[in-house]
């Protein structure tokens, strides 16, 4: 069961990465745009409605059940606390966290638009010469 804990902890890491990041990763990889617009929608929901993600508990219940230490809050908070929650997170804290989240992926969601704008503004491509 520990092994089972550690695929949803690490799944959940890569969610919250992938939520971080994916509206810049899609300036790249423009397909990635699809997949990562209901993450952070999601992720800010949790942050914004100060919920706990339902892979926290799942993650605690297989600890539990391999015998090993569960930890109460949520996920960031318990691992990634010294990172990104100071000490004393209040409920102002975690609602700047969810804006900053928004505001981050507003920024690569702009400048994916401004590129989408741009090709889209050279098309069709000029005919080659002979």
């Amino acid at each position: 069961m520990s092994y089972l804990a550690d695929l949803v902890l690490f799944a959940h890491a890569s969610f919250a990465l992938f939520t971080i990041t994916g509206g810049f990763l899609a300036l790249r990889w423009h397909r990635l745009m699809w997949p990562h617009l209901p993450c952070v929608l999601w992720g800010s929901a949790v942050e914004f409605g100060g919920w706990v993600c339902p892979l926290t508990p799942l993650e605690n219940r297989l600890r539990a059940a391999a015998g090993q230490a569960t930890y109460s809050g949520d996920f960031l908070a318990h691992y990634l606390g010294s990172i990104l929650y100071p000490i004393g997170l209040t409920r102002a804290t975690q609602l700047a966290l969810g804006a900053l989240l928004v505001a981050g992926n507003a920024i690569a969601y702009s400048l994916l638009w401004r590129q989408h704008q741009a090709c889209a503004a050279r098309w069709p491509p000029a005919p080659r010469g002979r």
